[in-house]
């Protein structure tokens, strides 16, 4: 099955009034963006093209939300994403999502934007098993003990207690072959539905049971929003939360090359050798600045032996890195260095670093801080063979 036989109908149209807050839970904020953004994730993970199914009212709201969620780079390139308005009821607003839907597609994934921690490896299980059969709905088993009670608004008496052996709890995002997803809703006529596989079940055909995931919960009263702030607080930083990044660099020193150190040509007869300019200085901050998002090293994203980087300016580098902290959700505080070196006397060119540090950064210079120092004549940095840097960088997680 390829990205392309698989489109994602994300059902964000509810007017959500268990939720409280003034506002339809969809949209509530969960780690600087709408809840529906984040459910979005796990459909853009197998989707090639999806259509989100909007409140009346806020459909030109919905398309702001994804311009910036795309602009930051966290739906793939190749997703096609569409929003159209909902209908009075759910099963009103996944019509109204496949009608939207452009022709190709084999399989549809509908998902609901209260789901926000799907996961992608859920998605993929679920789309296996609806091309095998048709239709495929992630369940997770019923843990408590379960009661049938008298009346339709819960009674005051019990009435049985029910088995749990042949219970399961259904979750989203739900599957099917997308010619039998339009034939059931085409047969509906009246009949209310709460979910998607039981249109599919009143015509008579198969649903297959895909393990669920505990985790992915379905927020629906105002108490399942805060777990929800306190579960996107804990797995991915909130708004505020600051991380730290600490960056070492190493490099010889050699005649016939310019010393480039924080972006500043400091006058001696020595340079550092590279592949780059080889500025030790920046490329620690790199490092750094990677460390605090847990992006890996500066090798691993400018690798030394590409002919791309001969001779390249660090301080593009810098600015690249910097791209990639932004993109991770995140902003530079401040940065502190330590450049390691018995000769040249750097303090003259300080002022000069930290300027240069800075505005590649988009920081104020008194938010960059250069030190230098001595070994007193020990090791290379002594001997004047080599100079090493150091640096630790503070990033802070802002609104996205």
């Amino acid at each position: 099955m390829n990205r392309s036989d698989v489109a994602g109908i994300l059902v964000a149209a509810g007017a959500s009034t268990r939720s409280g807050g003034g506002v339809p839970k969809q949209f509530v904020s969960l780690g600087g963006r709408p809840m529906f953004l984040a459910a979005l994730d796990c459909l853009s993970s197998v989707c090639s093209e999806i259509v989100i199914v909007a409140p009346e009212g806020r459909v030109d709201e919905t398309i702001c939300e994804i311009e910036r969620h795309r602009a930051l780079g966290r739906t793939p390139a190749e997703t096609r994403l569409a929003v159209v308005s909902g209908g009075s009821r759910r099963q009103d607003s996944v019509a109204n999502g496949l009608a939207a839907l452009p022709a190709g597609s084999v399989i549809v994934l509908v998902h609901d934007a209260a789901r926000p921690f799907a996961s992608p490896d859920l998605a993929e299980r679920v789309v296996a098993a609806a091309f095998e059969v048709g239709a495929a709905v992630p369940v997770v088993p019923v843990t408590d003990t379960v009661k049938r009670v008298s009346g339709t608004g819960g009674g005051d008496r019990v009435q049985e207690t029910l088995s749990r052996k042949a219970l399961r709890l259904a979750q989203t995002p739900q599957g099917f072959r997308r010619d039998l997803l339009v034939r059931a809703y085409d047969r509906l006529g009246g009949s209310e539905i709460t979910d998607d596989a039981q249109a599919v079940e009143f015509i008579g055909h198969d649903v297959a049971l895909v393990e669920g995931d505990p985790g992915n919960i379905k927020v629906t009263t105002a108490h399942d929003v805060e777990l929800a702030h306190l579960r996107v607080g804990l797995k991915a930083g909130v708004p505020g939360e600051v991380r730290i990044g600490v960056g070492t660099d190493c490099h010889r020193l050699e005649e016939g090359r310019p010393l480039v150190l924080g972006g500043v040509t400091v006058p001696f007869a020595k340079g550092l050798a590279g592949h780059s300019d080889a500025d030790v200085l920046t490329h620690a901050v790199c490092d750094a600045l990677l460390g605090a998002v847990s992006a890996g090293d500066i090798g691993r994203h400018f690798p030394p032996g590409d002919p791309a980087y001969r001779d390249i300016s660090s301080l593009i580098l810098l600015d690249r890195v910097v791209g990639i902290v932004r993109k991770r959700g995140y902003e530079v505080s401040n940065v502190d260095t330590t450049v390691v070196a018995e000769a040249p006397r750097l303090g003259p060119h300080i002022a000069a670093m930290r300027r240069s540090l800075a505005e590649t950064l988009g920081t104020d210079p008194e938010a960059v801080s250069v030190k230098a120092t001595t070994t007193e004549g020990t090791g290379p940095e002594g001997a004047g063979a080599a100079m090493t840097a150091h640096a630790v960088a503070i990033v802070r997680r802002v609104e996205s």
